[in-house]
């Protein structure tokens, strides 16, 4: 049996639109402001609605801690900072997005709610975080760190705001290692999520870099060492549904 190769090697730098001479970053931030009008009805068809057990699992994990300041990066249309208002006691939470686009509908989710002034959506760089040093008590973020365009230094300015003794999770795509899952994952990344996208988006390639920039980012005990160099402390990963998806947490 061939043994199936990565899409592409950890060197290469993915970008959603290869032809635009803007940085990742911005390439990154008008990709989800066009796909953000149908982002969360794909997610769920995507992942076939595997993506809200692992949230939950998230959840579970901070309100543990009882943090009363959560900060959400890459928070999105604001799933996660609205799970957070609902099922913990926090007072303070705040999502964070490069995407006004996608800030807009998770604002508008929370409008008139009981929720309302919990939590504030703001627009932002995960690199260059808005934020005193050890502001929150607790900071997630949700299948978003891959697309940071500099990972140690977005993951630096986390530990930055970070409190001492905060708990920071992440959750995140990652590949399968074992057969039959390894190979699955490839084949669907390479044929079927494209053309999901295609179909059902209106940005014909977000989907395609979606899974390009899954394919290449480092999972497991290499992300885990990545963190430790950048300080963090008891580090630790769960694979959730045979590897697919990733679940790390560390405290400063």
């Amino acid at each position: 049996m061939v043994a199936l190769q990565p899409l592409f090697t950890m060197s290469e730098k993915v970008k959603p639109y290869k032809d635009s001479n803007l940085n990742k970053k911005k390439q990154v931030e008008q990709m989800f402001d066009t796909i953000s009008g149908n982002y969360d009805g794909l997610n769920r068809l995507i992942s076939l609605g595997t993506d809200t057990k692992w949230r939950k699992k998230v959840i579970k994990m901070v309100a543990e801690r009882k943090p009363d300041t959560i900060l959400d990066i890459a928070t999105g249309t604001g799933d996660l900072a609205i799970k957070f208002a609902e099922k913990t006691s926090t007072s303070k939470i705040v999502g964070l997005d490069l995407s006004e686009g996608m800030l807009s509908i998770a604002r508008k989710k929370v409008l008139g709610t009981s929720i309302e002034n919990t939590i504030e959506f703001i627009k932002g760089d995960s690199e260059a975080l808005p934020f005193g040093n050890d502001s929150f008590e607790a900071i997630t973020v949700s299948f978003g760190i891959r697309n940071f365009e500099d990972l140690e230094k977005g993951l630096s300015e986390i530990y930055r705001v970070l409190k001492p003794n905060g708990l920071f999770v992440i959750l995140e795509t990652s590949v399968p290692t074992k057969f039959p899952f390894k190979q699955g994952y490839f084949f669907y990344c390479k044929g079927l999520l494209p053309f999901i996208g295609k179909i059902f988006s209106k940005d014909k390639v977000a989907y395609k870099y979606l899974s390009e920039s899954a394919s290449v980012f480092p999972y497991g005990e290499k992300l885990n060492n990545i963190l430790r160099k950048i300080g963090f402390i008891e580090v630790k990963n769960k694979p959730q549904t045979f590897g697919v998806a990733t679940i790390y947490n560390a405290t400063k």
